[in-house]
């Protein structure tokens, strides 16, 4: 089958889930999950071959726990489709309504985008988070994930298939691509008109491969460039307990920590206790040389390209700064409109950080790794928007809604 008559098929589906109604899709939704948990067993023996040729092929401690599937997390992503069958039903949703003075109600409420191809690597939590918040919000979802986790998400599309059927929805509302080629890829991004929107969600060299190819709208989501810049009034126990949760909790996510900035008057205090701390964590420090003639630990000498660089591991550049505005300098020269972090007790620069830096979640006193659907209370996401149209920010439910005009008369004529 071309990848034309797959997405007429998905915009056949998404017409059907138009008319669904909350109860269906709640009832779609916790059989996915009881599917995902009976098929704990299977997918776990899928992933593990996932995992070997990973491995084989030298992938990173990060990368692997990405893509690592275990009985606990199966449990997490049955958890997380529930937790999307409890949200509130965007669909439908008014939220806005006025009277014009000839008597015209109008309303504005929400409706579905119609199909969304998701495209993603290595993660294959994705494939449920996706599916669920699609379905939830009235969506067909077209899949196409990596192929180092090609075994596993066909068992989890599996799963999640037999949960439509159990609830009488159409199989075409929830599809994975069944090939990893490119050819494949480039046909869905060029099925303007049947396709709405495309969501990529993976490294930059993926986005940038999306964006320069598709026909279709795309809602980006670049690099996780995050900073937490430590200012002068910090205190220092809260500002080390942060920094260490936001780079080393879990390194090869978009919402870790990248780049620490430590303005300049407190660093010979905060510096020696937050690099032995990180280095305990197995984190390497590189830094300038300030950070290297105060650290108190090895610090290696940090190059140009180290500011502004997406490790995804246990790597953080460390940079001292001249105050504020040094620091806001810096974030906008480096940063990718992700996540940026200050720890300070001065409210009026909390307020001009937040005022003044432009990313999709800025963080006071607060771990970057909460710029996170779940942790937001949006419940799962299909990812973080850095793009700012049509959504900034994580995707949750109302992201993948438009909004509609409702007009309704008696008899008016203009």
């Amino acid at each position: 089958m071309t990848m034309r008559l797959w997405a007429q098929a998905s915009r056949g589906a998404a017409r059907a889930l138009v008319a669904a109604s909350t109860e269906q899709k709640n009832r779609a939704l916790r059989a996915m999950a009881s599917a995902l948990r009976a098929s704990s067993a299977e997918l776990c023996a899928q992933n593990a071959l996932d995992l070997a040729d990973a491995r084989a092929s030298g992938k990173n401690a990060a990368f692997i726990d990405r893509l690592l599937l275990d009985a606990a997390r199966v449990e997490a992503m049955a958890a997380a489709v529930e937790a999307v069958a409890a949200l509130p039903d965007p669909v439908g949703e008014v939220t806005e309504r006025w009277t014009r003075p000839n008597g015209l109600q109008v309303r504005k409420e929400r409706l579905p985008l119609g199909v969304v191809l998701m495209i993603y690597e290595s993660r294959p939590n994705v494939t449920s988070d996706a599916a669920a918040l699609c379905l939830k919000s009235g969506n067909a979802a077209i899949l196409r994930g990596g192929s180092e986790s090609f075994r596993s998400n066909q068992a989890i599309a599996r799963a999640l298939q037999q949960g439509l059927a159990e609830a009488g929805l159409p199989a075409d509302a929830i599809r994975l691509v069944p090939t990893t080629d490119r050819e494949s890829l480039l046909e869905l991004l060029k099925l303007d008109g049947l396709i709405d929107l495309c969501i990529p969600r993976g490294g930059e060299g993926l986005i940038r491969f999306v964006v320069e190819h598709a026909r279709v709208p795309v809602v980006k989501h670049y690099q996780g460039v995050c900073h937490v810049f430590v200012e002068r009034t910090a205190d220092l126990a809260v500002a080390e307990r942060i920094i260490v949760n936001a780079k080393a909790s879990r390194p090869g996510v978009c919402n870790a920590a990248e780049c620490l900035l430590v303005d300049a008057p407190i660093a010979a205090a905060f510096l020696p206790r937050a690099a032995k701390a990180l280095r305990e964590k197995g984190v390497e420090l590189r830094g300038d040389e300030q950070t290297q003639r105060l650290a108190g630990v090895p610090v290696t000498p940090a190059k140009p390209e180290d500011y502004g660089h997406e490790f995804l591991d246990l790597i953080l550049a460390v940079k001292v700064v001249d105050g504020f505005d040094a620091a806001l300098a810096h974030i906008a020269q480096y940063g990718s409109e992700h996540t940026e972090a200050i720890v300070t007790t001065d409210q009026s620069l909390a307020k001009r950080f937040t005022r003044e830096v432009t990313a999709s979640a800025v963080m006071v006193n607060a771990s970057t790794r909460f710029n996170d659907g779940g942790e937001l209370g949006l419940g799962a996401e299909v990812g973080i928007s850095t793009s700012r149209l049509h959504a900034f920010g994580p995707m949750g439910l109302k992201e993948l809604t438009a909004q509609k005009y409702v007009v309704e008369g008696d008899g008016q004529t203009r």
